[in-house]
C-alpha cells in the first residue's frame, strides 16, 4: 500500500516534467510559425506567377537562393525546436543524431543562401547597408557555428557541440523575433525609416544569441566523452 501511494505523486511529477519539457519547444515553434508562413507565401508567389512589383522582382529574377532559403529555414527552425525537448531527445536518441544531421545541412544551407541574397539582391531602399552588412555578419557567424558544431561532435565533446548548436539556432530563429521587434511600429501604425527598420533587425538577432548565451552559460556542462 505504502509503495503504491508513493508511485502516484512519483508518476504525477514525472507527467508534469514530461509536460513542462514541452513548453519550450512549443514557444520556439511559436516564434518561428510567423515567418514560415510568410516564407510560404513568398513560395506561393513565385510558384503561381505572382505580379511582379518593385517588392518582389528580385526574387522573380533569380528564385534559386530565396527558395533554397526558405524551404531550408522553416524546416529548421521547426524541426530544430524538437531538439529542445529533453526527454523526447533522450526517448529518441536515433532520430536526434539523424535530425541533427539532417538540421546541420539544412542550417548551412540558410546560412549561405541568406548570404547569397545579401550579395546577389538589390538592397531594398527601406534595408539600407547597416542591414546588409549585419545579414552578411549573421549569415558568416552561423556558418562558423554549425562547422564548430560538426567538429566538436565528431570530437565528442557533447557541451560545446551543444552550445555551438543552441548560437547556429538563435542566429537562425532571429526572424521571428524580428517580427517582435517591428511591433511597437505596427501598433504605432507607421513605418519604420532605415534607422528604425536596422534597429529592429539587429535587435532580433542580438536578443536571440544573448538568451542563447544565457542558456549556455546557465546549464551543467557534461563531460566531453572520450574514445573507447
Amino acid at each position: 500500500m505504502t509503495t503504491n501511494v508513493a508511485r502516484g505523486p512519483a508518476r504525477d511529477i514525472a507527467r508534469r516534467r514530461r509536460r513542462g519539457g514541452w513548453r519550450i519547444p512549443a514557444a520556439l515553434i511559436a516564434l518561428g510559425l510567423v515567418p514560415s508562413i510568410a516564407g510560404a507565401a513568398r513560395l506561393g508567389q513565385l510558384a503561381t506567377g505572382a505580379p511582379v512589383t518593385a517588392e518582389n522582382a528580385r526574387f522573380f529574377d533569380m528564385p534559386v537562393p530565396v527558395v533554397a532559403h526558405i524551404v531550408a529555414a522553416v524546416l529548421y527552425s521547426l524541426a530544430g525546436a524538437f531538439q529542445f525537448a529533453p526527454a523526447f531527445r533522450r526517448r529518441h536518441l536515433r532520430w536526434h543524431r539523424w535530425a541533427g544531421r539532417v538540421l546541420a545541412a539544412a542550417g548551412l544551407v540558410v546560412a549561405v543562401s541568406g548570404m547569397w541574397m545579401a550579395v546577389g539582391y538589390d538592397v531594398p531602399p527601406v534595408d539600407g547597408l547597416v542591414v546588409e552588412a549585419a545579414r552578411l555578419i549573421v549569415g558568416a557567424a552561423m556558418l562558423t557555428a554549425l562547422v564548430l558544431a560538426v567538429v566538436t561532435v565528431r570530437r565528442r565533446d557533447i557541451a560545446a557541440h551543444r552550445a555551438w548548436m543552441i548560437r547556429a539556432y538563435a542566429l537562425a530563429l532571429g526572424a521571428g523575433t524580428q517580427v517582435l521587434t517591428h511591433l511597437p511600429f505596427a501598433l504605432a501604425g507607421v513605418t519604420p525609416g532605415m534607422t528604425g527598420r536596422a534597429i529592429a533587425m539587429v535587435a532580433g538577432w542580438a536578443i536571440n544569441i544573448a538568451v542563447a548565451e544565457w542558456i549556455i552559460r546557465g546549464r551543467p556542462r557534461p563531460r566531453a566523452l572520450r574514445p573507447a
